[in-house]
């Protein structure tokens, strides 16, 4: 599993989509091109980005099968680090934003009894 840091971006939605398109766009349908699955690191945003961002994994995901992608929004290592584990081993998940929190997604994915 790839994992693609996006940004930085400008905060107003519009201007960070138009960002995203010009600068990173091109970089991550050259890391579909090589094969592999990859997932999407954005920094955390207001919900008037979620759109735009949620319309590209879609889309990139369709273009792109069998191959997956998926999209995090979030600044916290660990988080990030237990959704990248948990998409590496659910061949299924694909075209997917997940805006996280930070408040414990690593222990609610490797919580076992």
């Amino acid at each position: 599993m790839h994992v693609l840091e996006v940004g930085p971006l400008p905060v107003e939605a519009l201007a960070a989509s138009e960002a995203f398109h010009t600068r990173a766009l091109g970089r991550v349908r050259e890391a579909m091109a090589q094969g592999g699955d990859i997932t999407l690191v954005f920094a955390p945003a207001d919900y008037e980005h979620t759109g735009w961002r949620r319309a590209v994994v879609q889309e990139l995901g369709r273009l792109h099968a069998p191959a997956r992608i998926n999209a995090v929004a979030s600044d916290d290592a660990p988080a990030i680090a237990a959704v990248v584990n948990y998409l590496a081993a659910a061949p299924g998940v694909t075209g997917q934003y997940l805006p996280l929190d930070g408040t414990g997604a690593e222990l609610m994915l490797y919580y076992t009894e």
